[in-house]
C-alpha cells in the first residue's frame, strides 16, 4: 500500500535532505541522525534514506518515551530502528547531529537543542499546522541551518503533491505490479536534480522572485511545470529496471515529450525542433548578444545543457560568471566568449 502522508512525505524529504547534504558538502554515509516521531511518517522517512545509504547506527528515532534502544520493549516497526545506544532522550540524540527530522508535535524541539548540533544542521520540522520548532527559532540561535517545514509561508515546503500524482502517473504508464523503494529512490532522486536546475520563468512569475539552488531552495515548487515531463520517466524506468513494470516505457524521451505536450501544447512541436538540431554532425554555433544579462546566460545555458549547439556569448568573462552566479547557475560553466575591447584583434581597429 502506498499511503501519501508515510511514503509521500518520505520521498519529498528525502529529496530535500539529498540536497541540503549537496550543499552542506556532507555523505549520507556519515551523518548523525535524529528524529523526533516514531509513527508511520516518521518511520517512513528514516526508512527511506537508510535504503539511500544512512547506515542504521547513524539514526536515533525518538518517541515520546525516548530513544527506540535496544532493550526497550517495542512494536515490531520501532524495534526495527532500535539501536544500541547509552543515548536516551531527543535531546541526547540530537546534541552533535547532522540532521534533525521532525515527524512529531509542536514545541518538541528546544533552541538549545538546536544550539547542540553540528555544524551546517539539517533541519527539516515537518508538523503541521505548527512545527516542532519554528524556522525565526531555529535562526536566532544558527545562521548556518538549512531548514525545511511542512508549510507553504516558509521556504522548501515538503509538500506531498510533489510526488503522488507523478508517482502514480510513471507506476500506471508503466503498469506496475507496486511501487518499491527502487521507484521512490528514483522519484526523489528526481525531485532533487530538478531543484538544482534554472528555474523556468512561470515558477518565478508565480512567486514574485527567481529562485535559485542553495539553502533557501532545495525542493522544487509545486508551481514548476516540469514535475509532469520528469518524475513520471524516472519512475517508469525504476520500475522497468527493478522488473515490476508489467509494460516497460522503451523511449523514456519520447514518453517525457507526450507528457510535457499534455500541459504545453508547444512542447511536442519544440520537440522536433530540438530533435533536429541534435541530429547535426557538425554543432550549430548561435551568438547570443548582450552575453551578461542574466536572462540572456540563463538561455545560452539551457541551451547548451539541451545539446542544441554551441552558444557564443558576447560579453566580458567576469561579468557572464557574475550573472551566472545571479541566476544559480554553475559559474565554472564553460561558454565561448567574445567582447570587443578583450579580443586579441581589436588593436587594428583602433
Amino acid at each position: 500500500v502506498f499511503h501519501d502522508d508515510q511514503h509521500g512525505t518520505a520521498i519529498i524529504a528525502a529529496a530535500g535532505l539529498l540536497n541540503a547534504l549537496d550543499i552542506t558538502g556532507k555523505s549520507i554515509k556519515e551523518v548523525k541522525v535524529a528524529v523526533s516521531g516514531a509513527g508511520s511518517s516518521a518511520l517512513s522517512v528514516i526508512g527511506l534514506i537508510k535504503a539511500m545509504g544512512l547506515p542504521h547506527e547513524n539514526a536515533l528515532v525518538c518517541d515520546s518515551k525516548g530513544v527506540l534502544h535496544q532493550g526497550r520493549e517495542l512494536d515490531q516497526w520501532r524495534s526495527a530502528h532500535s539501536v544500541p545506544t547509552d543515548k536516551r532522550t531527543l535531546a541526547e540524540a540530537v546534541d552533535g547531529a547532522d540532521v534533525l527530522i521532525g515527524l512529531s508535535v509542536a514545541g518538541a524541539v528546544s533552541k538549545d537543542m538546536v544550539k547542540s548540533m553540528a555544524k551546517n544542521p539539517i533541519i527539516f520540522v515537518m508538523a503541521n499546522p505548527t512545527p516542532e520548532i519554528l524556522p525565526e527559532e531555529i535562526q536566532e540561535v544558527r545562521d548556518d541551518a538549512i531548514i525545511a517545514t511542512g508549510r507553504s509561508d516558509y521556504p522548501n515546503q515538503v509538500n506531498n503533491v510533489l510526488g503522488f500524482p507523478y508517482i502514480f502517473r510513471g507506476a500506471l504508464d508503466a503498469r506496475a505490479r507496486t511501487i518499491n523503494e527502487e521507484m521512490k529512490i528514483a522519484c526523489a532522486k528526481a525531485l532533487a536534480k530538478l531543484a538544482r536546475e534554472d528555474v523556468p520563468d512561470e515558477v518565478a512569475a508565480a512567486y514574485g522572485k527567481r529562485l535559485k539552488y542553495g539553502p533557501g531552495y532545495i525542493i522544487p515548487t509545486p508551481f514548476d511545470p516540469r514535475l509532469i515531463s520528469t518524475i513520471p520517466p524516472a519512475v517508469a524506468k525504476a520500475a522497468a529496471d527493478s522488473g515490476v513494470a508489467r509494460r516497460p516505457i522503451e523511449d523514456l524521451a519520447e514518453y517525457a515529450t507526450k507528457l510535457a505536450a499534455r500541459t504545453d501544447p508547444s512542447a511536442s512541436f519544440l520537440q522536433k525542433i530540438y530533435s533536429s538540431l541534435r541530429a547535426r554532425e557538425t554543432p550549430r554555433r548561435v551568438v547570443f548578444a548582450e552575453g551578461e544579462e542574466e536572462a540572456v546566460v540563463r538561455a545560452a545555458y539551457a541551451f547548451q545543457q539541451e545539446g542544441l549547439g554551441v552558444p557564443i556569448l558576447i560579453g566580458r568573462e567576469d561579468k557572464i560568471k557574475n550573472a551566472l552566479a545571479d541566476a544559480g547557475l554553475p559559474v565554472n560553466t564553460k561558454f565561448e566568449t567574445y567582447h570587443s575591447r578583450t579580443a586579441p584583434h581589436s588593436a587594428l581597429y583602433t
